[in-house]
């Protein structure tokens, strides 16, 4: 597939994706991408955040193929099993484990549990190994979990602009790859 042919929604975590990150540079150069708007990035809700995604994935008029980052993963687990049979894939970035989740106070503790029923489609999940917002072996452990591809960044953080990710060209080579897979 290719990315013109799939609907490419894009899911931030909390305080969205500013100017420079590399989900608001993929939005820019992907003609078929849009971002996915919550009414509160700064306190998110789980019951605010879900049905706007899953609101989001069943009006695509293509395939659904989500680009989620930090606390957009977990919020995207929370709905794709209500919304499956129309997403086509998921790229998964640095999803926060459930002690950086209950750390951050303006998180909604509604997030928790974060879901870890295996997928109905094909997923990738990419994670740096010093991510500060989850500890050693999560990502890998939860992407077991989903059954979906894990992707070691390395000494990545948390893949966003203060780890040094604006526009992460590893990251745009490893979505071309996985979209044209599906």
């Amino acid at each position: 597939m290719r990315s013109a042919e799939a609907d490419i929604l894009i899911l931030p975590g909390l305080e969205n994706s500013g100017p420079g990150h590399w989900q608001s540079r993929w939005q820019e150069k992907l003609s078929s991408a849009r971002r996915v708007e919550q009414q509160d990035w700064d306190a998110p809700k789980r019951d605010a955040w879900v049905p706007v995604i899953e609101r989001a994935i069943a009006e695509s008029r293509r395939p659904a193929v989500v680009v989620a980052h930090s606390l957009g993963v977990i919020a995207f687990l929370h709905a794709a099993h209500n919304v499956s049979d129309k997403i086509t894939g998921a790229f998964l970035v640095a999803p926060p484990s459930e002690r950086a989740l209950r750390e951050l106070p303006a998180i909604d503790r509604e997030f928790l549990p974060i879901p870890r029923a295996r997928l109905a489609f094909p997923a990738t999940l990419v994670a740096g190994n010093n991510d500060p917002y989850a500890e050693a072996g999560f990502a890998e452990a939860l992407a077991a979990d989903l059954g979906a591809t894990f992707l070691d960044a390395g000494a990545a953080g948390h893949i966003n602009l203060a780890s040094g990710h604006g526009p992460w060209p590893e990251g745009s080579m490893s979505f071309a790859h996985f979209i044209s897979k599906l």
